[in-house]
């Protein structure tokens, strides 16, 4: 019975799975991430291209032109080397700035707006000679079942992505052996034509890939943050409160209602009873509110103390069965009665004031 109560069965709550993202513990697919890395870093390779292919080629233009040996100050290296770093850096600086807040808007769709500050402080028991032990004894350790699945894993996306990438080389086999003999131009026009369908190939296997892993990772994470009976019944606790205190809450809640309604009796015009079952105290103040308004109601023994309550206050007691329940299942304490319900009210007001004026 215990192993069964420690067994986590139950589906995570919405207050654990909030939790857990603030410890930034989310379902995360590196080989997702990377799949839309590549694909999308071949992407821009291939709209940068033009730009790229254009200033190399003036790099060249200018390193040959102005190629003389000379005016080649060996001292002056940092000068010697600034234009080249200029042209790197007109080259490959917007392709990788691209590539940055791809990378950034890619990580953003896989785990969502995660900001764990418990991932970024500093543990310093992390640094301890023994904890450090136990880390490398763990990366160096190939039998940990955790570790065995990574690498079969690896292996296969190796194998899988490798096989799709040989497939396009393999089906252009016959083009690679004619390149012998032709021209420059158009050797260069199929190689680049085979590497691109190359890959187009591999990064279609990595997308399914990474697809697959972010499945099984979202299962894997699933699984490790469900809960046991008793977690969610702890939780519930939490935030609704333990019952037996919301039972003695709402206990003392009525005791102080009813107490406040007893107290406004002795104001009431009058009482009407059904006879003994039900009771409900009337009063009508034109200042209060334009028509008469229940300030009491009861049944059994509430009723039966409502009337007393009555008596001892000289409160006028009228028995009206039909009215009495009519009032007591349609209006609440402090409520104002129906229209519907004006004319027998009135009659039995008027009543008890045609009887309080003969005496």
């Amino acid at each position: 019975m215990g192993n069964e109560a420690a067994e986590k069965t139950e589906e995570a709550t919405s207050r654990r799975r909030s939790k857990e993202r603030e410890r930034g513990n989310v379902a995360k697919s590196k080989d997702m991430e990377s799949a839309l890395v590549m694909v999308g870093g071949v992407a821009l390779l291939a709209v940068f291209s033009k730009h790229m292919y254009s200033n190399l080629l003036n790099m060249m233009r200018d390193t040959f032109m102005n190629l003389n040996p000379n005016s080649i100050d060996v001292s002056n290296a940092i000068g010697l080397l600034f234009p080249y770093f200029k042209y790197l850096g007109i080259i490959v600086l917007p392709f990788f700035v691209f590539l940055f807040i791809l990378a950034f808007f890619v990580i953003r769709l896989d785990v969502g707006h995660v900001f764990a500050l418990q991932k970024v402080k500093l543990d310093l028991t992390n640094l301890s000679p023994k904890r450090m032990l136990e880390n490398a004894k763990r990366m160096i350790n190939p039998f940990q079942p955790r570790s065995l699945v990574e690498f079969a894993k690896s292996i296969l996306k190796l194998v899988i992505v490798g096989a799709c990438g040989y497939s396009a080389i393999n089906s252009r086999k016959g083009d690679l052996l004619g390149l012998v003999g032709l021209a420059t131009p158009d050797a260069l026009n199929i190689i680049g034509s085979i590497l691109v369908n190359m890959i187009i190939n591999m990064c279609l296997a990595m997308l399914i890939l990474g697809y697959i892993d972010k499945k099984y990772q979202t299962y894997e994470y699933e699984k490790s943050i469900k809960m046991t009976k008793q977690e969610v019944k702890d939780e519930h606790k939490d935030t609704e409160g333990d019952p037996k205190i919301k039972a003695k809450i709402k206990s003392i809640q009525m005791q102080m209602a009813r107490q406040r309604m007893m107290s406004a009796v002795p104001q009431a015009d009058v009482v009407v009873t059904n006879p003994t079952h039900y009771a409900v105290a009337i009063q009508y103040d034109k200042n209060k509110a334009p028509a008469p308004m229940v300030v009491a109601k009861g049944v059994d023994y509430l009723a039966f103390q409502i009337r007393e309550i009555a008596k001892s206050n000289n409160v006028p007691i009228v028995e009206n069965r039909p009215v009495a329940r009519a009032l007591y299942n349609s209006v609440p304490v402090d409520g104002i009665i129906p229209s519907d319900l004006y004319v027998a009210v009135a009659e039995i007001l008027a009543y008890v004031y045609n009887s309080k004026r003969e005496q």
